[in-house]
């Protein structure tokens, strides 16, 4: 069968800051090409919507697969979806991803019959049998993870092996698009799969069920061997949990002289616990680290259920600035933030030297805030569930929130990307630009274009098409067990020895498993 890929257009901070291979997208390609498909993608953050259509009406795919990973794209999804079967009514049109695991049903519902199924769970595992159930003309109710019309499937499975999916690269026509900060061209990898912490705003510990499988260091170090990118972004929800794990990637790496700059993401407890493994990494290429630190006091840190309190964050930083990493940390604006809680996050902020990210707290289908303040929400459109609008309600009259917000990050803005900063990047740009790289020149003039107080309020003022259905599971106190897509598995699965068990254990708050 004929598949098409399509992967939707950037949110909001990916026109400025970042833009990614879509990671997950090649991996589902790359498992339907393994069972005998024939697989093209197109990724709308870097490509022209002409390609999209020139393949439906000229190439006439037999399905087509749409990327929801995002919440903010589900919109873009439904619409893309109807136009698809206007133009091609016989096409199977389906939806799977990270989002897409959590709104499964409203999906279909917004569709109105131009979305035929949406996958839950893991699509490596799933769209190869649905490809197979669609090409026989079987029942799709049949597939793990599956929900159309008919009804839903048995529960979705894990993929058996990390080490046995590929991500399809080949297909991507314009690799040299992918960035993240001065890392540009940039390649995605993944080491490990999951978390085993349980924060209250996130939807990965849900989704994977608090579950944490590793890839063999021997199979990583293959395909890190194979991108061709000098930058590489390893995706892990937290990297090098398991200092083992690390220690092992990074000699078979070693052993192949393979050399790549890294940006990674993690936390500030793991680096405290494994800095061998992170001087290690150092020494091998990793430049830059990004810590989730979401919060400055007590009360915030406790509130996302993140078990380091302040002391401890603060010296995971100073450990990775003698280490020679640089380091980015994100905060999470609150919505009950005044103009004094702003100005203290800019001071706190402009007397650290780390690049600082702010966030705006965002209850999404899958998180525990999800359940708690969902009958909170001053809107349910899906457009603006993108961690730079707010749709709570918050203390200060919404202009003047946004006001406060995006005077803060331009503060930080100006910190790293001001006329000081310009001068010192103008070596990386200069040399980015002698290989033909422009996106992260193109990223130090596109802030004031995309962060603007105005816009956001207009984005507001835009008429709703589609809107997130309220839920029947609003509580109090969050049910987890009614969140998760993959039901978790204990202690047998994750992939960690005694000693860190017990040491994400004892940095959670969450019961359960």
């Amino acid at each position: 069968m004929r598949l098409l890929a399509v992967h939707p257009s950037g949110l909001m901070y990916t026109r400025v800051f970042l833009t990614l291979e879509p990671l997950g997208l090649e991996l589902v390609a790359g498992a339907a090409r393994a069972a005998g498909h024939d697989v093209r993608i197109v990724d709308l953050q870097v490509e022209d919507p002409k390609r999209l259509w020139r393949l439906i009406d000229q190439w006439r795919p037999d399905t087509v697969c749409l990327a929801a990973n995002y919440l903010a794209n589900v919109p873009e999804i439904i619409d893309t979806a109807k136009a698809i079967k206007a133009r091609l009514p016989g096409c199977f049109v389906f939806a799977g991803g990270h989002s897409a695991s959590f709104v499964a049903a409203d999906l279909l519902a917004h569709g109105a019959g131009a979305i035929d199924c949406v996958i839950k769970g893991e699509g490596e595992v799933s769209v190869p049998l649905l490809l197979r159930a669609v090409q026989d003309n079987a029942d799709l109710t049949g597939v793990p993870g599956a929900v159309c019309a008919a009804g839903e499937g048995p529960p979705p499975r894990f993929v058996e092996s990390l080490d046995t999916i590929r991500p399809a690269r080949d297909l991507l026509t314009r690799r040299k698009r992918y960035f993240i900060g001065t890392l540009d061209p940039c390649a995605s990898i993944e080491f490990a799969r999951g978390c085993p912490w349980d924060c209250t705003f996130c939807s990965a510990w849900t989704f994977y069920g608090r579950t944490y499988r590793v890839a063999s260091p021997e199979v990583i170090a293959d395909e890190l061997a194979s991108i061709r990118e000098p930058g590489v972004f390893i995706v892990d929800d937290v990297a090098f949990v398991h200092a083992r794990h690390g220690f092992e990637i990074g000699e078979a790496i070693k052993r192949r002289g393979i050399r790549k700059e890294y940006y990674l993401e993690t936390r500030g407890d793991v680096l405290l616990r494994n800095m061998d493994v992170f001087r290690f990494w150092r020494d091998l290429g990793l430049k830059i680290m990004f810590i989730g630190l979401e919060a400055i006091d007590e009360e915030g840190l406790q509130r996302f259920r993140k078990r380091i309190d302040l002391d401890r964050n603060m010296e995971a930083l100073e450990a990775a600035r003698s280490l020679g990493i640089d380091v980015a940390i994100n905060l999470i604006a609150d919505p009950s933030w005044d103009r004094e809680r702003f100005e203290t996050i800019r001071r706190w902020c402009l007397e650290i030297p780390e690049v600082v990210n702010i966030s705006v707290t965002t209850p999404y289908p899958g998180t525990e805030i999800w359940q708690t303040e969902q009958r909170r929400l001053t809107t349910r459109d899906y457009r603006l569930f993108d961690i730079q609008h707010a749709v709570l309600p918050t203390k200060l009259p919404l202009p003047e929130f946004y006001a406060e917000l995006v005077k803060t990050q331009q503060v930080l803005n100006n910190k790293h990307l001001g006329v000081a900063a310009i001068r010192k990047s103008f070596g990386i740009a200069s040399k980015l630009l002698l290989r033909g790289q422009t996106n992260f020149l193109r990223m130090m003039w596109k802030f004031n274009s995309v962060f603007d107080p105005a816009l956001q309020m207009a984005d507001h003022a835009r008429p709703v098409r589609y809107e997130l259905p309220l839920r029947p599971e609003f509580a109090a106190v969050a049910d987890k067990r009614a969140l998760y897509v993959h039901k978790p598995a204990g202690r047998r699965g994750r992939t960690l020895d005694d000693a860190t068990e017990q040491f994400v254990d004892a940095s959670r708050s969450g019961a359960g498993s």
